[in-house]
């Protein structure tokens, strides 16, 4: 690395420094909120699927119109 470049990253170097945990901060909250939402989808669709399990099939003749 020549002088020149060190020169430009240097002044840099403060700002992501003062910025890398607050970043890191927002990346762990959304990550808590990404799980949470994760383990709710699964409870929804165990739910679902759970739901669907249980339905036993009408007749054609006792088949309810789609609007219902």
């Amino acid at each position: 690395m020549d002088d020149e470049t060190l020169e430009q990253i240097q002044p840099r170097s403060p700002f992501w420094s003062a910025r890398a945990p607050k970043l890191s901060d927002v990346v762990f909250g959304l990550h808590k909120e990404i799980q949470v939402l994760e383990a709710k989808l699964k409870a929804v669709t165990d739910r679902l699927s759970g739901a669907q399990s249980d339905e036993v099939p009408r007749p054609p003749d006792q088949e309810r119109p789609p609007h219902y």
